[in-house]
C-alpha cells in the first residue's frame, strides 16, 4: 500500500509508481460528510500535461467523470485510475481523522514537581505576600502601574474562585493597555487563559460544556468583541449560557438541540472609549491607566534599555515563571468573609448594588491568594472546608480599589477627569488664575474639537467658569473653581473607608477575645477528662 506523503499539509502527494495524485491546498477538517479536494493528476516521467480538477471524492458522479477525463487526457486505463482514486480517498480519510483527533486534544497542563510545589507554597507563605507580589510584577517588565497591575493579577487569580472578577482597562491609544494586560497574563499558567483577537456572534456557544469554566479571557480590544458581549455578561452573572439550534440527525430529519456552556469566566479587556456600555461596566472593575509625563518617562527609559540590550530578560522570565508556579499551587477552596455585614460603600457611590459584589469578590480573591496562610476550617453541617477573610485582606481590597471607587463616585468621565487634573496642575505651575483655550493648545497639543468639548463639559459641571473674552476674537477666558466638591468627595470616601476598617478591626478583636475565653473555659474540662482517662 502506497503511503500518502503528508510532510506539507498544503500539498499531499500520492504516488503509486504509475500515477501521481497531488491534493492541492490540503483537506478541510470540518464536515466529515464530504471530502472536497483540488486534484492534480499526472503520469510519472511523462511529457503529457497534468489534469487539474476540483471535486468531492464522496460524489460518485463527479469521481466517474474525473476518471474518464484523466483516462482520455493521459491515455491510461480507467481501471488503474479508479483504483488509485479509491486508495487515495481511503488514505485521505485516515489522514483527516488523525488530524481531527490531534486538533481536539487539549493541552495537558504540566504539573509542578514536588520541589517546585514546595518552593511555590513557600513563596505564597511570605509574610508580606501582597507587597512582594507587587515587586515581582514590576520585575517582569511592567513600568509603574503598581495598583493596576496588582488588580489585574488578583482578577486573573480569581478564575478559580466561585465568583471570578472581570476588569476593563481604559486609556487612550498608545498608553500601553495591551502591554500591561499581556505582561500580567504572562504570570498566569497557559492552561488558565484564552487569548483572542476577535469573536463571532455564536463562538461562545460551541465550546464544550465545561471547557471554559474558570478560564481567563483576554480581549485586546472590546470594540471588536461587541457581538459576544451578551453571552459574556450571562457567563459573568448567571455563570452559564444556552442556545437552542436546529440540526439534522443521521436520518436527515431536523431536530432541536440545546447547547449549554458552563461558566463562570473572568474577562480582561481593553478599550479606548471614554465611557463603557453600562451593563458591561457594572459587571467589571474599571481601571484607568496612568498617562502622566512621569509614566511616559518610565516607559521610554525602559524602551531605551530594551533596545540597548541592558534589560535582563532571563530574570524577567524567571520572575514570571515564579508567579505561574504560585498560581498552580493554589487550589479551589471556599472563602467565607465573616466581616461582610460590616463592609459599607461610600454613600456617594453610583450603582452601589453592582459595586458591592465586585468589592466583596475582590476581597475574597485576596483571601484565596493567601490560602496557604489561612487555617482551614470545616462547616459543622456539611463538613466543607473553607478559609476566612482577615481584616488585612479587607484593608488591601480598599487600598487597591480606592481609586476605582472614587471614579465610580465621580461625575466626570475618566479622560475628562484626567484633563481637569492636568489643568489644575498646569495653572498652579504657571501661576495663572485665568487662561484661554489657545493657551492650553500651546502647552498640551490636544485636538481642538476635544478641547472644546472638555471645556464645555467642565463648565456645565461647574469645575471652570467663563471669566471674560469673546468667542469671535481670542475666545473665552476661563478660571478654575476652587474644587471643593472634589476635595469633599475624596475626603468623604477616605473617612467612610476608615470607619469601615475600624469596625472590622473592632469585630476581629472581639472574635479573638471570645475564642480566647472559650478556650480557657474548655481547658479545665479537657484536663478533667484526661485525668479520668489516665485513672
Amino acid at each position: 500500500m502506497v503511503k500518502l506523503q503528508t510532510e506539507n499539509p498544503e500539498q499531499l502527494i500520492y504516488d503509486n509508481g504509475l500515477l501521481i495524485l497531488t491534493v492541492l491546498g490540503g483537506v478541510k477538517l470540518e464536515g466529515l460528510d464530504r471530502l472536497r479536494v483540488t486534484l492534480k493528476a499526472e503520469l510519472a516521467d511523462s511529457p503529457r500535461p497534468p489534469v487539474r480538477h476540483n471535486l468531492d471524492l464522496y460524489n460518485d458522479t463527479q469521481t466517474e467523470k474525473l476518471v474518464r477525463k484523466i483516462a482520455e487526457r493521459l491515455e491510461t486505463g480507467a481501471s488503474i485510475i479508479a483504483a488509485s482514486l479509491a486508495e487515495l480517498t481511503g488514505q485521505l480519510e485516515l489522514y483527516r481523522l488523525q488530524q481531527v483527533k490531534e486538533q481536539s486534544k487539549e493541552a495537558v497542563p504540566t504539573p509542578l514537581t514536588a520541589g517546585e510545589k514546595q518552593t511555590a507554597i513557600a513563596h505564597l507563605q511570605h509574610p508580606a505576600l501582597m507587597e512582594q507580589t507587587i515587586k515581582d510584577l514590576q520585575n517582569t517588565g511592567i513600568q509603574g502601574e503598581e495598583a493596576n497591575s496588582m488588580i489585574l493579577y488578583i482578577a486573573m487569580t480569581s478564575g478559580k474562585c466561585a465568583d471570578p472578577l472581570s476588569v476593563i482597562c481604559l486609556a487612550k491609544s498608545g498608553t500601553g493597555k495591551s502591554y500591561l494586560m499581556e505582561r500580567v497574563a504572562g504570570c498566569i499558567p497557559e492552561e488558565s487563559k484564552r487569548e483572542h483577537t476577535q469573536f463571532t456572534g455564536n463562538s461562545f456557544y460551541y465550546y464544550k460544556r465545561e471547557e471554559i469554566r474558570g478560564k481567563v479571557f483576554l480581549i485586546e480590544d472590546l470594540d471588536g468583541a461587541q457581538e459576544v458581549m451578551f453571552p459574556i455578561r450571562e457567563l459573568q452573572t448567571k455563570k452559564r449560557i444556552s442556545k437552542t439550534v436546529t440540526m439534522k440527525d443521521k436520518d436527515g430529519r431536523l431536530r432541536t438541540v440545546t447547547l449549554v456552556v458552563e461558566g463562570p469566566v473572568s474577562v480582561i479587556g481593553c478599550t479606548t472609549k471614554e465611557q463603557v456600555y453600562e451593563d458591561n461596566a457594572n459587571r467589571s472593575i474599571l481601571i484607568y491607566l496612568d498617562s502622566s509625563r512621569e509614566q511616559d518617562k518610565k516607559v521610554m527609559d525602559y524602551q531605551k534599555q530594551l533596545r540597548a540590550g541592558i534589560t535582563d530578560h532571563t530574570r524577567e522570565q524567571a520572575v514570571a515563571q515564579k508567579l505561574q508556579h504560585m498560581q498552580k499551587a493554589l487550589q479551589p477552596v471556599k472563602v467565607i468573609n465573616p466581616y461582610a455585614p460590616l463592609i459599607d460603600l461610600p454613600q456617594e457611590l453610583f450603582k452601589p448594588r453592582r459595586t458591592l459584589p465586585l468589592l466583596l469578590s475582590f476581597i475574597e480573591a485576596i483571601t484565596f491568594y493567601h490560602q496557604h496562610q489561612r487555617e482551614p476550617q470545616a462547616e459543622t453541617t456539611t463538613a466543607e472546608v473553607y478559609i476566612e477573610t482577615t481584616p488585612q485582606d479587607i484593608a488591601w481590597g480598599f487600598t487597591l480599589l480606592k481609586e476605582t471607587l472614587f471614579r465610580k463616585s465621580d461625575e466626570l468621565s475618566g479622560s475628562l477627569r484626567e484633563f481637569y487634573e492636568w489643568l489644575k496642575e498646569w495653572t498652579a505651575k504657571e501661576g495663572i488664575s485665568t487662561f484661554y483655550g489657545n493657551d492650553i493648545r500651546k502647552e498640551n497639543r490636544i485636538n481642538p474639537r476635544t478641547l472644546q468639548r472638555y471645556l464645555a463639559e467642565l463648565t456645565e459641571y461647574g469645575r471652570i467658569k467663563p471669566a471674560g473674552g469673546n468667542k469671535y476674537k481670542s475666545g473665552y477666558r476661563y478660571s478654575i473653581e476652587t474644587g471643593q466638591a472634589d476635595m469633599h468627595l475624596a475626603a468623604d470616601i477616605e473617612r467612610q473607608i476608615a470607619a469601615t476598617l475600624s469596625k472590622v478591626a473592632a469585630a476581629h478583636a472581639q472574635r479573638q477575645q471570645q475564642e480566647k475565653t472559650s478556650k480557657e473555659k474548655s481547658a479545665p474540662v479537657r484536663q478533667r477528662t484526661v485525668r479520668r482517662t489516665q485513672t
